[in-house]
C-alpha cells in the first residue's frame, strides 16, 4: 500500500472569478498546515502557487498550480486555478481530476461573472460543491448581502455553515453546526469565546436557513423540522457529509484568507465532508461507460496537464485513477500504444517537486520527460479502457503571428510546438490562402501571455497584428477574350494566338474545355493554354485567388516555326488579365453559421451588434442553461475579428458562441472597393 491511502486523499478545486482570492485561499491553507513557514502574498509575487514570472508581473493566476496540505492526517491535494475567462483550459483540467470544488467569493463584491461560471463548471463536471466567502475583514465587506444573492442565483441548497459578526474593525466567526464562536488574533490563530445573546441571536437568524437545508438530506430530519424538533450536532454534521456529496446541499462558510480566519473551518469541513475519489464508486470512460474504482487493483493514471519546462523537459501531471502506482512500472498508453516507464514519481506543491515511490488511487503526480504522452492520454497497466477526456472550448480570437527577426522565424515551429503540448485551448495553422501564422486563444490576455512566455521560455520575439481575411474573387459576366503575343528580336520568334471565353464556373477552381475545330491551336498547346489560366488565377483583381472560373479555348492561330508553349501560356495569361477588365469580377468573403448563447436580458443588444456586423438573424431558441437564449445568425468573417472581446464586454463575459465557415458570398460594392484601392495602393 501506498504511504498515504485512498481513504485519505481529498482533491478540491479552488474556484472564483478573478481577484476574490483564490491563491491567497491556497496559501493560508499551506501556512497554517506547516505546508510553508511564511504566508506569501499575490501582491509581493511570493506565493507558493502563482509562482511562473509572468504571474508574478501580473498579479493574478494564469495556470492551475497545485498545492498539497496536510491536516488531521488528511492530505489535501488542492488546486489553485485561474479566475481570468481567458484560462478557462486550466479550470476545466483541474475539475476533470478533483472530487469537489470550492468557490470563493468576494465579501464585498458578491456574486459575479466569475462566480456563476465556478458553478456552472463545477456542476458540468458532476462535482460537490462549497463556498467561502473571503475578504470578511473589508470594511465594505456585507456577508448578508451576499449569502442572499447566492441564495437567490443558486437555489435553495445553500446552507450557512461559518458566518461572520463585526464589531467595527474585530470580526467573531461563528460555527452553526457546533453553536460555537471564534475570534482571531494578529497570527490567525483562532480561540473559543462564548456565545452571547447578540451572538445566539445572530446565529438563528442562519440557522433557519441552515436547518432547512439540512433536513432536506433525509425524510426523517425532514419530519423533525417540520414538527419543530431540534436537529442535533451529531445529525447536522453527519447530515452535511451526506448532503455535499448528493448535491442537496451546498455549504456556505466564510473568513478571511490573508488574516486566516475561518481557513481551519473550511480545512476540517474538507476533511470530515468532502468525498474522496472512491465516493462516486465509478469513473467514465471516452465512450460514456462507467469504469469501476479499485483502489486494489490494475494501476491506471490519467494524465490532466502537461507543462513544457524548458528546463525540465515535458511535465506529464496526473491523477491515479485506479490501483496504486509505483515507481519503474512501465504502463501501456491506449492512446498511440507505446510503452512508458515510470522511472522518477513526483509529487508537486508549486514549483517544488518530491520524488515518491508510489502514489495511491486518487492522489495527484507528475512524471517528466514522457517522450509519447499528451494530456487526455491514459496510461495503465493492463486494462484497456481509457477514460473521458478533458473538452476545450473553441478558440476564436485569432491573431497574425509576425516574428520580429529570421532568427525568431526559424524557432517558431518548434517553440510552437511545444506551447500547444502544454495549452490545448490554443490553436495555430499557417493560412494557406494568405499565407499568414495565425493563432488563435480564448482571449486577447491568452495571446499576451503566450507572446511573453514565448520570448521568455525560448527566446523568440512576435508580433501580434490582425489576420487577413482569405478574401476570393469571380467573375459574374460572360466575356470572350482575344489575345495574342508576338515578339521577333532576329531569329526565331515566339508567336501565340488565342480566343477564350470566359464565364462563371460551377466548380471552385478552373473549369478548362477546348472546342476547338480545325487544328488552328494544335492540340499540344492546350496545357500551356491552361497552365497559363492557372496561373493568372491566383490573384485577382484586389489581389485575391480567383475561384469558379470557366475557359473554353475556341479558337486561335499559329506560327509553324515561331510557336511555342511560352508562347500560349503568355497570351492565356494576356486573355485572363483582360478578363478581369471586362467580366465584372466581384469579391467574395468568407461567411458562416454563428450561434450566440447569452441570457435573455441581452439578447436585444446581441441582435442590435450583428446587425451592425451585417449579420442576419435566423431564429432563436431556449438555451439548456434557464435564462439563457441561443441566437442563430450568419455573418461574415471579417466583422467577426474582435467578436471575443465584444461579446465579452456585452454580456459582463456570460455570453459565448460558436462559428463556423460555412460558404461564401458577395461582399457588398463599398466594401469591395476599398479593399480593391488598398490592393492597388500596395502595388504602387
Amino acid at each position: 500500500m501506498a504511504t498515504i491511502d485512498t481513504k485519505s486523499l481529498r482533491n478540491v478545486a479552488l474556484l472564483g472569478h478573478g481577484g476574490c482570492g483564490k491563491t491567497s485561499i491556497a496559501e493560508a491553507m499551506l501556512y497554517l498546515t506547516g505546508g510553508t513557514d511564511r504566508l506569501g502574498k499575490t501582491s509581493d509575487g511570493n506565493t507558493v502557487c502563482d509562482y511562473d514570472p509572468e504571474e508574478v508581473k501580473r498579479g493574478f493566476s494564469i495556470s492551475a498550480s497545485l498545492a498539497p496540505v496536510t491536516w488531521k492526517n488528511m492530505k489535501i491535494n488542492v488546486f489553485d486555478t485561474p479566475g481570468y475567462l481567458d484560462f478557462v483550459g486550466e479550470v476545466r483540467q483541474s475539475l476533470r481530476v478533483a472530487d469537489s470544488a470550492l468557490i470563493c467569493v468576494d465579501a464585498k463584491s458578491g456574486v459575479e461573472v466569475g462566480t456563476e461560471l465556478a458553478w456552472d463548471y463545477a456542476t458540468a463536471a458532476g462535482l460537490p460543491k462549497a463556498f467561502f466567502v473571503n475578504k470578511c475583514d473589508d470594511n465594505d465587506a456585507d456577508f448578508e448581502k451576499v449569502f442572499n444573492e447566492l441564495h437567490d442565483t443558486f437555489g435553495n441548497t445553500l446552507c450557512p455553515v461559518f458566518v461572520p459578526v463585526k464589531h467595527g474593525s474585530k470580526v467573531t466567526m461563528i460555527d452553526l453546526v457546533e453553536m460555537k464562536a471564534f475570534d482571531y488574533d494578529a497570527k490567525g490563530k483562532r480561540s473559543e469565546i462564548p456565545m452571547t445573546a447578540e451572538l445566539e441571536s445572530i446565529a438563528g437568524d442562519y440557522k433557519e436557513a441552515f436547518n432547512e437545508a439540512v433536513a432536506g438530506t433525509s425524510d426523517d430530519l425532514m419530519m423533525k423540522y417540520f414538527d419543530g424538533e431540534e436537529i442535533t450536532k451529531e445529525e447536522a454534521a453527519e447530515a452535511l457529509h451526506q448532503g455535499i456529496f448528493e448535491g442537496t446541499i451546498t455549504p456556505v462558510y466564510c473568513g478571511s484568507a490573508v488574516n486566516m480566519w475561518g481557513v481551519i473551518a473550511i480545512l476540517d469541513a474538507i476533511v470530515e465532508s468532502f468525498p474522496r475519489h472512491t465516493a462516486k464508486k465509478v469513473e467514465k470512460s471516452v465512450d460514456g461507460d462507467d469504469i469501476e474504482i479499485d483502489p486494489a487493483g490494475t494501476a491506471s493514471i490519467f494524465v490532466f496537464k502537461t507543462v513544457a519546462d524548458p528546463f525540465v523537459g515535458k511535465m506529464s501531471f496526473f491523477k491515479v485513477m485506479n490501483g496504486t502506482l509505483k515507481k519503474d512500472m512501465t504502463l501501456k498508453n491506449l492512446t498511440n500504444g507505446t510503452s512508458e516507464k515510470m522511472a522518477h514519481i513526483y509529487t508537486v506543491k508549486g514549483k517544488v517537486q518530491t520524488e515518491v515511490e508510489e502514489l495511491a488511487c486518487g492522489d495527484i503526480g507528475m512524471i517528466a520527460k514522457l517522450a509519447n504522452t499528451n494530456t487526455n492520454d491514459t496510461l495503465t497497466d493492463g486494462s484497456d479502457v481509457a477514460y473521458a477526456k478533458i473538452t476545450y472550448p473553441t478558440p476564436y480570437m485569432s491573431q497574425a503571428m509576425v516574428p520580429a527577426t529570421a532568427k525568431d522565424e526559424s524557432k517558431i515551429s518548434q517553440s510552437m510546438a511545444r506551447m500547444l503540448e502544454e495549452d490545448l485551448t490554443l490553436k495555430y495553422v499557417t493560412d494557406s490562402e494568405t499565407h499568414q501564422m495565425v493563432l488563435s486563444g480564448i482571449g486577447d490576455m491568452h495571446l499576451a501571455v503566450l507572446s511573453a512566455k514565448l520570448k521568455a521560455r525560448y527566446g523568440v520575439t512576435i508580433n501580434l497584428e490582425t489576420p487577413k481575411i482569405p478574401y476570393r474573387e469571380k467573375i459574374t459576366k460572360t466575356v470572350d477574350i482575344h489575345a495574342r503575343h508576338k515578339k521577333q528580336n532576329g531569329g526565331s520568334g515566339q508567336f501565340g494566338d488565342v480566343w477564350i471565353k470566359f464565364g462563371p464556373g460551377e466548380d471552385p477552381g478552373l473549369t478548362f474545355t477546348v472546342s476547338v475545330v480545325g487544328g488552328v491551336v494544335p492540340k499540344n498547346f492546350n496545357p500551356a493554354v491552361e497552365k497559363g489560366i492557372l496561373e493568372g488565377m491566383v490573384k485577382g483583381v484586389a489581389g485575391f485567388p480567383m475561384t469558379y472560373l470557366a475557359a473554353d479555348l475556341h479558337d486561335g492561330s499559329y506560327h509553324p516555326v515561331d510557336s511555342d508553349e511560352m508562347s500560349f501560356k503568355t497570351a492565356a495569361i494576356m486573355a485572363y488579365k483582360q478578363c478581369l477588365e471586362q467580366a465584372a469580377p466581384v469579391l467574395m468573403e468568407p461567411v458562416g453559421d454563428l450561434d450566440i448563447t447569452v441570457p435573455e436580458d441581452l439578447v436585444g443588444d446581441v441582435m442590435g451588434d450583428l446587425n451592425k456586423r451585417r449579420g442576419s438573424i435566423m431564429g432563436m431558441d431556449p438555451a439548456a442553461k434557464k435564462g439563457y437564449t441561443v441566437v442563430h445568425a450568419t455573418a461574415p468573417k471579417s466583422e467577426l475579428v474582435d467578436y471575443p472581446i465584444a461579446l465579452r464586454a456585452m454580456s459582463q463575459g456570460r455570453g459565448s458562441f460558436e462559428f463556423n465557415v460555412t460558404d461564401y458570398a458577395v461582399v457588398p460594392g463599398n466594401i469591395s472597393a476599398k479593399i480593391v484601392e488598398e490592393y492597388k495602393k500596395s502595388l504602387a
